[in-house]
């Protein structure tokens, strides 16, 4: 059995858990070695305190299950029979007296979880199983990090697919079918979110996407990406100038540039994630585009782009060796132009190492 599961059956008995019912697919990937998203259908590791676990999964996807090495049962269920009944009789087989229950309440649907409590009405369910697995993620092992070193590798194929993309009169969702195609024809079948490509204006919106605008000359382009490599993702952002934009523009290129890179310098073991935050902010702000860096400075990642811990102000964990989140820091201009620089890293004994190397220098395009 996976290390993770059983140090989960460990915590499960020390807190007086009898089972976890874990159904959020990156968590399920982190405990299994399988992923996927089974959109409406019901997918779920159950763990068990002093018994071997299974994985209840859509009868089209026991095979799959199989392939990857997972050693215990994994029982499926058709598109017609009610899952949680079978999930029941399944807990049932194996003669468990089943009332505590640790479940994921961040992301556990009222529906379903509604539909467990019909099937167990004498279950408690005192505590957030989310907590624990976001501390069990935390810290990454030397094979974790192997693996995220190479979606990294790969994100960096794709800025070079992507700065090769940009020519006058393409739509920025043009080019994001360009990046996209090019990975898949190098065998990378998933990025790891929607890839962005935001040019001029458009790059001002942080949480904007591509859109059919044809991109124009002498404007910055903000680029964010990453892909999964064995269930491990990449993500990081570059901004490039087509053309020569305005002095304003470079400018906040240039800020930009200077905090993302004195956070990196900074992000080392004893620093805590409010002090790295402020150490890329302090910067941005003092050279007066501070109202216009309205995000924290990063997130963790792993087996998903968003994961725990947050680095941002009031924050007060201190970083140690293995964690692993990114560093980008950002400058939106409302119709004017964004800038995004963006690295993820994990944390060394004396630094931290990026999972991403493409240049930073501001790059012209003609």
């Amino acid at each position: 059995m996976k290390k993770q599961l059983l140090e989960l059956q460990n915590y499960l008995a020390e807190n007086n858990y009898d089972l976890a019912y874990i159904s959020d697919p990156s968590d399920i990937n982190y405990f299994t070695g399988f992923y996927s998203d089974p959109i409406e259908r019901i997918l779920a590791l159950i763990v068990f305190k002093d018994k071997d676990p299974f994985i209840f999964a859509p009868a089209l996807e026991v095979d799959s299950v199989k392939k990857v090495g997972w050693e215990n049962d994994v029982y499926g269920y058709l598109d017609h029979e009610n899952p949680f009944k079978l999930i029941r009789q399944h807990i049932i087989d194996r003669n468990t007296d089943i009332k505590i229950w640790g479940i994921e309440k961040d992301s556990l649907s009222v529906d379903r979880f509604e539909a467990i409590r019909s099937q167990f009405p004498d279950a408690e369910f005192p505590g957030n199983i989310s907590r624990y697995m976001e501390n069990a993620k935390l810290i990454k092992t030397d094979e974790e990090i192997s693996e995220l070193i190479a979606a990294g590798n790969e994100a960096d194929e794709a800025f070079e697919i992507a700065f090769n993309a940009i020519k006058e009169g393409r739509t920025e969702q043009d080019i994001v079918a360009e990046i996209e195609y090019g990975m898949m024809k190098k065998g990378v079948m998933e990025m790891s979110f929607d890839t962005i490509v935001q040019a001029g204006a458009n790059a001002a919106n942080p949480h904007g996407g591509p859109e059919k605008n044809p991109i124009t000359r002498d404007e910055l382009i903000l680029f964010d990406l990453g892909t999964v490599h064995n269930g491990y993702i990449s993500d990081a952002s570059r901004t490039v100038a087509f053309g020569k934009p305005n002095e304003k523009a470079i400018d906040i290129y240039n800020v930009t540039l200077e905090a993302q890179l004195a956070a990196m310098e900074a992000a080392k073991p004893g620093i805590t994630a409010a002090e790295l935050d402020a150490v890329a902010r302090d910067i941005i702000t003092k050279a007066g585009y501070g109202e216009y860096f309205i995000h924290r400075l990063g997130h963790g990642m792993g087996t998903s782009e968003h994961e725990f811990p947050s680095i941002m102000e009031g924050n007060d964990m201190v970083l140690k060796p293995g964690m692993c989140f990114s560093i980008e820091p950002g400058i939106y201009i409302p119709n004017e132009a964004g800038v995004r620089i963006e690295d993820c890293v994990y944390i060394t004994e004396d630094g931290c190492k990026p999972f991403t190397h493409t240049n930073k220098e501001l790059k012209y395009i003609k």
